[in-house]
């Protein structure tokens, strides 16, 4: 197991998102509700993050259609937000690019299905990469990190994203 890499637990990630809106039969525009998303850090992480995420969107992408013109077993993910740290006042990009196996419970919740609910981790996978300007959180650039996503679906509720996130190292 020598030089395999490890993970360490860095931040929990809550997005509320609006209804996706198609732009074309292969790209969906999913706007983020301004209010309601979270990037807070995990009580054991040396980077301390308790941000409020005021603006992003994710473009999802359908991966083309098998050989058999069956439908794409995943989607890919290329969000972009933006999000203001409580303690510094400081602004951060916030990117992630993953995907989204569409053949279980997170492809229910993606395509509207009725009776869709909260899936489990497992279906939705990031790499995610931050941009600030703040000395305090300019370590964030220097580290990688990977995401494992699941849907949160409680009635009369927007749908919540959330990812676990992790910082890989060696």
């Amino acid at each position: 197991m020598a030089g395999f890499p490890k993970l360490i637990p860095a931040f929990t990630v809550q997005v509320a998102i609006a209804p996706p809106q198609a732009i074309s039969t292969s790209l969906t525009f999913v706007p983020f509700l301004s209010t309601g998303g979270t990037i807070i850090s995990e009580p054991s992480y040396p980077i301390r993050l308790n941000a409020a995420i005021e603006h992003g969107a994710d473009y999802i992408k359908a991966g083309p259609n098998g050989p058999d013109g069956s439908s794409s077993r995943h989607v890919r993910l290329d969000v972009q937000s933006l999000a203001r740290d409580a303690a510094t006042g400081a602004l951060l990009r916030f990117i992630y690019r993953g995907k989204i196996a569409t053949t279980g419970d997170a492809g229910r919740v993606l395509r509207g299905e009725e009776g869709a609910g909260t899936t489990g981790f497992g279906e939705a996978f990031s790499v995610v990469e931050f941009e600030v300007g703040s000395k305090e959180l300019a370590v964030l650039e220097e580290k990688v990190y990977v995401g494992s996503g699941r849907f949160i679906i409680e009635p009369g509720k927007p749908t919540i994203v959330e990812y676990k996130v992790s910082e890989v190292t060696a």
